[in-house]
């Protein structure tokens, strides 16, 4: 080719480029914008960084990273290999277009002429994207040309380099440089060293060439970057080979996997970044803390939990920790925070609570705990205490303060199954049956309930029995609405119970684990054959709700509530509250408090807490006071559910149905209602069945209280009757 000819070459390589069509370029603000990682980042509330989960599986590519956030030596090496004289060019690099020209008049191998600018107007444009069988064709060279010159004049260099340094194609999935930073190197961008940056910048030539071609490439430019250094290229070449089979990057890293799941899933589309309503400290230490405690109990059988804690105001989560981790546990996929659990004896507050506000018990009435079997339709029911003894009459204080067994029983039977289920439904605790399928294994537990679900109910309890929905990790843009689930009163004597160290005494010791510093409510319970240790209370401002167990259902060795759970609970509160108080709360209207004695030396004499118009000053065995509280009376006979047959050829008087009541104490006055009409007294009465369906109650006729209730249908020949 003539020298004039060359000389002439820009010239007609604009007129050229003029003539061809382009798709307008979007702004450098835009691309940025629309810059999709193959990542989701889930922060913290402050923007804290949480957990990095992948969303994209067709291609690996990392946040956007900031030129200045690019190390020097991968800014050298990328210009060194694609664009020696970037910054003085204006998109095309004439010089470099001459010397392809004259490259391949010739059929010399050369440097391709296109530029860093050239190159990513082809990244932004699909059409000059594509190649022919024989490479990029002249009419999208021509096209590349022209957009990179309209690129220099609406972009500065730092926004072209940025831009292209987070767009280009490096190996495989891999795009860009964080992806590939962290992918093969396993660091930052901003840390790639010389070695580093040669090889990351070798690739853009030749993305899926062997790792020797790689690492020659890499050694050229290693060279071009220390000059008069001494380069080792078959050291590169081992690097080479290391770093390209590498994927050290995986798919989710960080402290909060189970949460940033659950987030994502509530997501319709992707998105580069979510801000949950989590605390990255707390997060942090609730983590290690669970993690260490389980390392000490790895002699007992004991390999997973999970901890979670709630803003009592709002429902906000501020640490979810659904697992103990892939060291740990065998199942660290598992999310404990919301799997089904038997929760043990952590329903007993809410079961006092219940029959506190129906004014059936108050804080000092006397339970006997003592062996006991219940008729149920099942057989006989006969719970035992943890500690496999009675302690006779005690107060529901010491009852629930203690965690005793059997006079939880005796109050579920006081206040009934469903009754109680219903309760706990409004706390907030969904349960998959209805309470007389539980029965009266209720009271221990028997139900399966989620972390969740149980601190938000304690939170109910917290907030002085009101409730509202716990937060699902996300920040809460308003204030939630409360309803009334729990007495407020006898929501504040259970807190005053579980806060009562003397009450927790006989079962966990004066100096237990569970007595804070500060004020604080606190309930253990492990579930049957120790599968379940738990541990859940509040402070004035937070409440915390741990579980120790294993994810597959193994029981645990010897693990009691004192050495589960609770000290995982105890150190969490005590971070909480490490600068900030806890005061306890003020008692509502409608109580009192008064001193008040116990007969036989039962108890010790002291103030106590009443709901208005339950209070008296005595509590005895020996008719001074309130008597022991027994089982109260309830329906024998016949089942709830039953279903009752008239035949016309027996004269009617003859089919009367016998309704029959066991239990109570002797001055209960029993009474019958059917179809809420008052139909007869005592504990027997014989009944002239009429065709229908009907609600059975038994009432204790002085307090108006029903003690127990069943439903049955009566069928009579000819009668019509709907299913």
């Amino acid at each position: 080719m003539p020298l004039t000819l060359l000389r002439l070459l820009p010239a007609l390589l604009l007129l050229a480029c003029a003539t061809q069509a382009t798709a307008a370029l979007p702004s450098f603000q835009q691309v940025r914008q629309d810059f999709r990682p193959s990542d989701t980042l889930v922060l913290d509330r402050n923007g804290e960084l949480l957990q990095r989960v992948r969303t994209d599986a067709s291609v690996r590519r990392g946040q956007w990273v900031s030129l200045a956030d690019v190390s020097p030596a991968l800014r050298q090496a990328m210009l060194l290999s694609e664009d020696k004289r970037f910054y003085e060019h204006s998109g095309v690099d004439w010089q470099a277009v001459s010397s392809a020209a004259w490259g391949n008049l010739w059929a010399t191998r050369t440097r391709g002429a296109s530029t860093i600018t050239m190159q990513l107007a082809g990244l932004m444009d699909e059409d000059l994207q594509r190649r022919s069988s024989d490479g990029r064709d002249l009419q999208q060279k021509l096209g590349q040309a022209w957009a990179a010159r309209t690129l220099e004049k609406d972009w500065r260099k730092d926004q072209i380099l940025e831009a292209y340094l987070n767009t280009v194609p490096f190996r495989g999935e891999i795009v860009g440089i964080d992806a590939l930073s962290r992918s093969l190197f396993a660091k930052a961008p901003h840390g790639l060293d010389a070695r580093e940056a040669a090889l990351a910048a070798a690739l853009v030539r030749a993305p899926n060439a062997k790792p020797a071609l790689v690492a020659q490439r890499g050694c050229e430019l290693l060279r071009s970057m220390q000059p008069g250094s001494r380069t080792d290229c078959l050291a590169l070449e081992a690097f080479a080979n290391a770093s390209l089979s590498r994927r050290d990057w995986p798919a989710s890293e960080g402290i909060a996997p189970h949460l940033a799941r659950r987030l994502l899933r509530q997501r319709a589309e992707p998105q580069a970044q979510i801000r949950s309503s989590l605390r990255a400290p707390l997060q942090r230490f609730a983590l290690s803390t669970l993690q260490r405690h389980l390392r000490e109990l790895r002699g007992r059988n004991v390999e997973d939990g999970a901890v979670v804690v709630l803003d009592n105001a709002t429902g906000e989560v501020l640490a979810w920790v659904g697992s103990s981790g892939d060291a740990l546990s065998r199942a660290s996929e598992v999310d404990g925070v919301v799997a089904q659990r038997q929760p043990g004896s952590t329903l007993k507050p809410f079961l006092y609570a219940q029959a506190i506000a129906q004014r059936r018990l108050t804080a000092a009435s006397l339970l006997d705990d003592s062996r006991a079997q219940i008729s149920t339709a099942g057989g006989l029911y006969i719970p035992q205490n943890y500690d496999r003894h009675f302690k006779g009459p005690v107060s529901v204080r010491s009852a629930l303060g203690a965690s005793l067994n059997v006079p939880a029983v005796r109050t579920l039977v006081l206040v009934g199954p469903e009754t109680f289920a219903r309760q706990l439904r409004a706390a907030g605790i969904e349960l998959r049956e209805n309470g007389d399928y539980y029965g009266y294994s209720l009271a221990l537990g028997s139900a399966e309930v989620s972390l969740l679900q149980l601190a938000n109910a304690y939170r109910t309890l917290a907030n002085g029995g009101r409730t509202s929905a716990a937060g699902q990790g996300l920040p809460v843009a308003a204030a939630p609405a409360f309803t009334q689930a729990i007495d407020p009163g006898a929501s504040f004597i259970v807190g005053d119970i579980l806060h009562d160290t003397n009450a927790r005494a006989p079962t966990f010791g004066l100096d237990s684990v569970l007595a804070t510093r500060f004020w604080t409510a606190v309930k253990t319970g492990t579930s049957k054959d120790m599968r379940d240790n738990w541990a859940v209370g509040w402070s004035s401002r937070y409440t915390v709700g741990v579980w120790v167990g294993n994810a597959s259902g193994a029981p645990m060795w010897d693990v009691s509530g004192s050495s589960g759970a609770a000290p995982v609970w105890a150190e969490l509160m005590a971070f909480l509250h490490r600068s900030e108080p806890s005061r306890p709360p003020a008692p509502p209207r409608g109580l009192l408090s008064m001193k008040v004695s116990f007969g036989d030396d039962l108890e010790a004499a002291r103030e106590e807490w009443f709901v208005a118009g339950t209070e008296q000053p005595r509590f005895a065995l020996d008719g001074a006071g309130a008597q022991a509280v027994d089982a109260a009376a309830r329906i024998s006979a016949p089942a709830d559910g039953t279903i009752v047959a008239l035949d016309p050829d027996i004269p009617p008087a003859r089919q009367r149905l016998v309704f029959e009541a066991e239990g109570g104490s002797p001055q209960q006055q029993l009474q019958w209602r059917i179809d809420g009409r008052t139909a007869g007294q005592g504990a027997r009465l014989p009944w002239l069945p009429w065709p229908g369906r009907h609600v059975v109650q038994l009432v204790d006729a002085r307090q108006g209280a029903v003690l127990d209730q069943l439903r049955i249908e009566v069928r009579g020949a000819g009668v019509a009757h709907s299913r």
